[in-house]
């Protein structure tokens, strides 16, 4: 059904949302852990391709080096945060003393921030494989072409952003954008991939324009990119009460309109999924993508919000932070794809 040279890219491409899902799941460890700052360098760590495992291999006089080097960057990334009219966030950062502090040297957390780092450059190779076998398609679906060379060009300001994130010393904003970054850069992948599954496969889409599922669909991808920036709010929140000593037990009392916020979106989220899933299943047959999909979602709102019932009640557990970050992010792009096989069949 499809030429060998297609073959090879949606093979390509497959592969490349499967490792963003892993980076995603890498960076949810980095984050639960406080691995962050594990190392203060970017894109060597402690200036190292294989970083230290011991305090004696870490360069004499490493910490104000790299606080130098921070403080450098960072005035740099003012300049730019004001030329696009944030003089006030600009200011932020020029003043942030929080870079001026350094973290004692812990093997844990720097060899988990440097394994996130090698999962990016994996994806990076993925989505480079990806946008050179998708020139097959330079003819006959050229969309599926820019789209991927957007993608590589995203991703690598992306890697860009990732270095900005350890020189701000995890400016909170900055870790929302870049989780952002993060769902469109797996949204492009789902998309080219897409485009290219249902270019010689017609049997994927459906024959009738059925608006009403299309809208919930819609609707439900756009309220979990809002759910996606509440709970990166409420991470921060939590990592800032960590900051300041509050007591664990106390950090969900103490989290404010955020957290109401995205608990209330949470129950918005599962009674349209739940009513998405009956009207899908209402639809198709169950043998089709579509009803498929149905199912997936259901279980993964399900698991997000079981994994969001054990962070609020067990104080918000490491493993749980990160199931929860990387089930949205699974959430996230099957509500994606679901929404683009609700398109019709164009005759």
């Amino acid at each position: 059904m499809y030429p060998d040279t297609e073959k090879r890219f949606i093979k390509a491409n497959r592969i490349t949302i499967f490792v963003l899902f892993l980076v995603i799941l890498a960076g949810g460890v980095v984050r639960s852990t406080g691995s962050g700052m594990g190392c203060p360098d970017w894109p060597k760590c402690f200036n190292r391709i294989i970083p230290p495992t011991n305090v004696s291999q870490l360069p004499a006089g490493y910490e104000q080096h790299y606080i130098d080097g921070r403080v450098k960057k960072n005035q740099r990334f003012a300049k730019m945060v004001a030329f696009f009219g944030y003089p006030e966030m600009a200011d932020k950062i020029r003043h942030d003393e929080s870079i001026l502090k350094h973290e004692e040297f812990n093997a844990a957390k720097t060899w988990t921030e440097y394994i996130n780092r090698l999962v990016g450059v994996t994806v990076g190779f993925c989505l480079l494989f990806s946008a050179i076998f998708s020139f097959t398609y330079r003819k006959s679906k050229p969309s599926i072409l820019w789209w991927s060379v957007l993608n590589l060009i995203v991703v690598v300001i992306q890697a860009w952003l990732g270095s900005i994130v350890v020189s701000t010393n995890l400016m909170p904003w900055i870790i929302t954008v870049h989780m952002l970054l993060a769902l469109i850069i797996v949204a492009i992948s789902i998309y080219t991939f897409y485009l290219a599954t249902t270019m010689r496969n017609k049997s994927i889409l459906i024959n009738n324009r059925f608006d009403l599922l299309k809208g919930i669909a819609v609707f439900l991808l756009l309220l979990t990119v809002v759910q996606v920036v509440y709970g990166t709010e409420v991470r921060e929140a939590i990592d800032h009460l960590n900051y300041e000593g509050v007591s664990r037990q106390d950090w969900i009392s103490s989290i404010g309109a955020s957290y109401d916020i995205h608990r209330m979106l949470a129950y918005i989220s599962l009674g349209a999924t739940v009513l998405l899933f009956f009207l899908v299943k209402n639809k198709f047959s169950s043998l089709t993508l579509q009803s498929r999909y149905a199912w997936i979602i259901l279980i993964l709102v399900g698991v997000q919000m079981v994994s969001g019932i054990i962070l609020a009640r067990f104080n918000v557990p490491a493993v749980a932070q990160t199931t929860h970050l990387v089930f949205a992010s699974l959430f996230f792009g099957a509500q994606y794809y679901l929404m683009l096989l609700m398109t019709k069949l164009k005759r």
